[in-house]
């Protein structure tokens, strides 16, 4: 059984900075594509950033120049620095891979929630 877990939410200043982790673990072969989402009340889920196996990035326009997305792949874990943090940011924030483990397939963590204070 493979699962998703993340950590590093809390409490922040605006201005502040944060730096989430997402571990997998269980049974696994490989991870392929790593990725960070975020949903706010009465919003959807949206896309913050991604890292493919070959560490490939991609972020939405609303956080480029101040999160950064990496993986160690070793430790079979992603991290999403948040700098520069403002209350827009405030979030429950999930973590989403596609691992190969029995086949290949879609994972959710159970969310980690960002409070940014003005």
């Amino acid at each position: 059984q493979v699962q998703l877990v993340e950590s590093g939410g809390g409490l922040v200043q605006a201005g502040g900075s944060l730096r989430l982790s997402c571990v997998a673990s269980g049974t696994l072969f490989s991870i392929n594509s790593m990725a960070w989402y975020r949903q706010a009340p009465g919003k959807q889920r949206e896309l913050v950033a991604s890292i493919t196996s070959g560490d490939r990035t991609n972020y939405a326009d609303f956080v480029k120049g101040r999160f950064a997305i990496s993986r160690d792949n070793a430790k079979n874990t992603a991290y999403l620095q948040m700098n520069s943090l403002k209350p827009e940011d405030t979030a429950v924030y999930y973590c989403h891979a596609i691992i190969v483990a029995a086949y290949e397939g879609s994972w959710w963590g159970q969310g980690t929630q960002v409070t940014v204070s003005s």
